[in-house]
């Protein structure tokens, strides 16, 4: 986040500096404003674009083993750019290292891990154990101690990304 802010504020410096030099370059005809105008501009424009490339920097700093099973887009009344072109704000990554698939009497099943990735004003990052039935699709989150959450219980479709790539 501290990265964050320092860009910001050099991205505003910046803008005010190519406004300041488009005054001396006009000998002063353009008014003043126009130089607090660019910092702001400058500044509201990195954090759009920030906001906007979270998921792609997000994406790449995961190892190769990871997979994008579900991403979620969304938009905020503080934002109102997201109004016209909503922002990814949540992602769920599959491990495929972790999966493992067991025949259990008449039905394939397989544990894996999913994480789920927030943007919040620090990322949340969270984890958790999960079953699928691959025979009915039931999705069965395990807590702590790796037993099944029944009150949790999830169907998904056989074309869903997580499907597919538990159950192949």
């Amino acid at each position: 986040m501290l990265w964050t802010l320092l860009a910001i504020v050099v991205a505003g410096l910046g803008a005010a500096g190519i406004a300041l030099l488009l005054r001396k370059l006009t000998r002063n005809k353009l008014p003043r404003w126009i130089v607090p105008l660019f910092g702001g501009l400058g500044m509201l424009g990195y954090q759009v674009f920030y906001e906007y490339s979270w998921f792609e920097h997000q994406q790449a700093r995961q190892p190769a083993e990871s997979v994008v099973v579900a991403t979620e887009a969304g938009h905020v009344f503080w934002r109102p750019w997201s109004y016209f072109v909503p922002m990814v704000t949540a992602f769920t990554v599959l491990d495929s290292k972790s999966v493992v698939r067991e025949q259990v009497a008449d039905a394939q099943v397989a544990e894996f891990m999913l994480y789920r990735f927030e943007k919040q004003h620090i990322d949340h990052v969270s984890h958790r154990a999960h079953l699928l039935n691959c025979t009915t699709g039931e999705l069965l989150p395990l807590d702590e101690k790796k037993q099944p959450q029944l009150a949790q219980l999830k169907r998904i479709d056989k074309d869903d990304a997580l499907y597919r790539q538990v159950c192949r």
